[in-house]
């Protein structure tokens, strides 16, 4: 009981100084976007219809701008204005893993080779800091004594690398890749679980969005031949099947609350199992994805928000949005329509992607935040509390980039910043 008052006072006294510092010492800019979406009405957010180009491009300047904002190549963890330490964080591995697939994408459907450049610093600036048993540390960039390995990072550092591989050769991001994988197969036990969590997420056993892995094994398993490691993929995805209620829900997966998961944590699961059972072939994990997937289209309003946490029941389980997940699960639906199960997917993606647009940071005259999505909606929400994790963007860029493909829409000839800088 003690202990229960303890953590609420504490809680209390956090969320008091963050709505201090901005209300009294943060930019006009910021206070606007805390006082906007904290005394509005979440149904009063109007949805954006069209402007993607426009919205892409926003999102890939602010991630160059992350990346500009570190002191080497990696990408800045991301942008709060009222944290402990303010501002611009230090370089996040886990994270620039996947922007690097993020980017490349966007310089192949917009024509802006120039950003395979940046891609290349990062993955040479991640091939510098993997640690010498392959994995990549949790948490923001650290010495070396004191880095801790994490299964799920290493995995989403194997996905930029593969991402690069794919575009050009690279014998330092081969070699890389290459450890990343042993790490991955070597931490993956019997039952098709990964092993070594970190120390940044509560303790548990099991992680279930750790299957997210899967995928970039899976990838790399293909372009280098290698069958025992689509194999290992297949035995992960096949593990998290078995943490599958009846009703879709997946058990065990959560950064905190398993009872509870983040909409963030589903998405990450869904995304390694469809792009798994797309590569293979394999209609039953398809299958699952969609039992997965079916009660959050039902969740969706109108206007495009929807809850950022689901108990096992699949009642919504806060009052706040996870704007990262919401993006995530935008990313399922289109995906599962461009795979033939049903239009109903890809309007669904599209509400969720024209409800993101609206939060998006625009013309604030802030450079630090516009092209920006928060962590939360409202932005001192439960998810990333006043901030901008680089990953919300990340996904908002991803989800964009199947909106347009969607809608036909050539970003490349219909983006208003035609170069974007490298």
């Amino acid at each position: 009981m003690l202990r229960t008052l303890r953590t609420a006072y504490w809680s209390r006294a956090r969320q008091f100084q963050s709505w201090s510092d901005a209300l009294l010492r943060s930019d006009p800019s910021f206070r606007k976007t805390v006082l906007q979406d904290h005394f509005g009405r979440r149904r009063a957010v109007r949805p954006v219809s069209g402007e993607t180009a426009r919205s892409t491009a926003l999102a890939v300047k602010w991630l160059l701008r992350a990346q500009d904002a570190t002191a080497d190549d990696g990408v800045s963890y991301g942008y709060f204005p009222v944290a402990e330490e303010r501002g611009w964080q230090a370089s996040y591995p886990e994270t620039t893993g996947y922007i690097m697939t993020s980017l490349l994408a966007y310089s192949r459907c917009a024509d802006q080779p120039a950003l395979a450049e940046r891609v290349a610093r990062m993955a040479h600036w991640e091939a510098a800091v993997q640690m010498p048993s392959g994995a990549v540390q949790g948490g923001k960039l650290t010495a070396a004594d004191r880095q801790e390995p994490a299964a799920f990072n290493t995995g989403m550092v194997l996905d930029g690398f593969v991402s690069l591989l794919e575009h050009k050769p690279d014998a330092v991001i081969a070699e890389a890749a290459v450890r990343a994988a042993a790490f991955l197969t070597g931490d993956l036990d019997e039952e098709g679980f990964f092993a070594t969590n970190g120390t940044f997420v509560a303790p548990g056993s099991i992680k279930l969005y750790n299957v997210l892995c899967a995928w970039a094994l899976y990838r790399f398993g293909m372009l280098s031949g290698e069958s025992a490691l689509c194999a290992a993929a297949l035995r992960a995805a096949e593990g998290a099947l078995r943490l599958q209620a009846a009703n879709g829900w997946f058990a065990e997966n959560c950064l905190t609350i398993p009872s509870r998961p983040l909409t963030h944590t589903i998405g990450y699961t869904l995304q390694g199992l469809l792009e798994v059972a797309a590569l293979s072939d394999r209609e039953d994990i398809l299958a699952a994805v969609e039992r997965g997937f079916a009660p959050l289209l039902a969740a969706i309003e109108p206007n495009g928000y929807l809850a950022g946490r689901f108990a096992a029941d699949w009642r919504p389980a806060a009052p706040w949005s996870c704007l990262a997940g919401s993006a995530q699960l935008a990313i399922i639906g289109y995906r599962l329509e461009a795979l033939g199960r049903g239009e109903r997917y890809g309007a669904a993606a599209d509400r969720l992607v024209d409800f993101l647009k609206a939060l998006q940071c625009r013309d604030t005259g802030n450079p630090n935040i516009d092209g920006a999505l928060a962590g939360s909606y409202p932005i001192f929400g439960g998810y990333m509390t006043g901030g901008y994790p680089n990953w919300a963007t990340k996904y908002l860029l991803d989800a964009l980039i199947l909106q347009a493909e969607r809608a036909g829409l050539d970003l490349g000839a219909a983006s208003p910043c035609r170069q974007v800088p490298a």
